[in-house]
């Protein structure tokens, strides 16, 4: 968190440069820098399109902690895809789900006495920019807490915050 998921800086946040002495390996796929989560990266340009491009359909998968109780009616129009002002999202698969155990936040995501929160797995098929985050909001359950746990077939599992671990290239062939 609060590190760009891109090797340079940018003048206000650092880049993964500072962690990662990876010359001729690149993100495929982004988190913004308020969230958390797998990213991978790769040396393969192909490998890369496949698993940015829209085309693909890769599934994103995230556990998201909004503010707010969900109704059936927000969770409705978010499986069916809302219009944001970029356009029409494709239908995500939304499930409510039990606070998970992850690690600690830096920092902490505020907690309001008077105000509820939940959490949902989201996957979306897509991959806007502040996509998650822009489709709570539109349904009034603003995101605190947002972290993507599986790129397709790829999933954190128990790595912890700043690990890493190599992966079969073949995953290009889902």
């Amino acid at each position: 968190m609060n590190v760009l998921s891109q090797f340079t800086d940018d003048g206000h946040w650092p880049g993964l440069k500072r962690w990662l002495d990876l010359p001729g390996v690149y993100p495929a796929g982004r988190l913004d820098r308020d969230s958390e989560g797998l990213l991978l990266l790769t040396n393969d340009g192909a490998l890369q399109a496949r698993i940015t491009d829209p085309a693909h359909k890769w599934p994103k998968t995230y556990l998201v902690q909004v503010e707010g109780t969900p109704t059936d009616e927000q969770l409705q129009k978010l499986e069916q895809g809302v219009t944001l002002k970029d356009g029409p999202t494709l239908p995500a698969q939304i499930t409510r789900i039990d606070p998970p155990d992850l690690w600690l936040r830096d920092p902490p995501v505020r907690v309001r006495k008077t105000v509820p929160d939940a959490w949902l797995r989201i996957i979306l098929r897509e991959g806007r920019n502040r996509q998650v985050r822009r489709m709570t909001a539109h349904v009034d359950l603003p995101t605190l807490r947002l972290v993507r746990i599986a790129i397709g077939p790829v999933g954190l599992d128990d790595l912890a915050p700043g690990e890493w671990r190599d992966i079969d290239p073949k995953i290009a062939t889902v």
